[in-house]
């Protein structure tokens, strides 16, 4: 069989060629978490577990050794992300109110067109966790129990009542009440004696009772037609 000449052998084959240095191999965006998204993962983690314990047993009664090894952290990684468990208790207790305040947010104005309708909504509303399996109430109620004066609790919990009675007293407000703040006043106690009522007795219709007497109460403060 006759040789091909070298210009008609078929080329050798080449080697890959080599990635450009723009673009490494070893620096993929997305090959893990960076050491930011590892610390904001585990303080998530956390404030999860604090949450749980912290609501179920009582801040007091939960140490941060439980904390921990719920969270499945070590004990440095906590005051990294807290500093003590003081501004941990905060951390719970703050994010309980915002979770509360934006689902009040987002209910009343899915459900209800006016402030008149959403100052007795806010009940019904309230009474959607008091089916819940692990409902004990308040955090806040729960906390201040146990709390030491002028401890980690009370800056927290005096945010809490303030935003509560603001809460009212501009509902009350914008529907026409003619006294918001005296409105707003019987309606926080409503508030939070049906928390506690279906806690203790554990009977989620006193949610239904609430909203009764809200109806009453803003019946007899506001003018029909306001």
């Amino acid at each position: 069989m006759p040789q091909q000449s070298p210009a008609q052998q078929p080329p050798a084959q080449q080697p890959p060629a080599r990635q450009s240095p723009a673009q490494p191999s070893p620096a993929r965006p997305g090959k893990g978490p960076t050491p930011q998204q590892r610390s904001a993962a585990a303080r998530a983690r956390l404030l999860a577990a604090a949450s749980e314990l912290f609501y179920a047993e009582g801040v007091q009664s939960v140490g941060i050794e439980r904390v921990i090894e719920q969270a499945g952290v070590a004990k440095a990684t906590l005051y990294s992300a807290f500093g003590s468990k003081d501004e941990l208790v905060r951390a719970y207790l703050r994010a309980r109110h915002e979770a509360t305040r934006e689902r009040l947010d987002r209910e009343l104005q899915a459900r209800y067109p006016t402030a008149r309708e959403r100052l007795v909504g806010v009940f019904e509303v309230q009474g959607l966790s008091f089916t819940d399996p692990g409902f004990r109430g308040c955090a806040f109620v729960g906390a201040k129990a146990e709390a030491r004066p002028g401890g980690a609790v009370d800056e927290v919990a005096d945010e809490y009542r303030r935003w509560l009675h603001e809460l009212f007293v501009e509902l009350a407000r914008e529907a026409g009440a003619g006294d918001p703040k005296g409105l707003a006043q019987q309606l926080v106690l409503l508030y939070d004696g049906a928390g506690i009522s279906a806690w203790l007795d554990r009977d989620p219709t006193a949610e239904t009772a609430a909203r009764a007497v809200a109806a009453a109460l803003v019946d007899a403060a506001i003018p029909a037609g306001s």
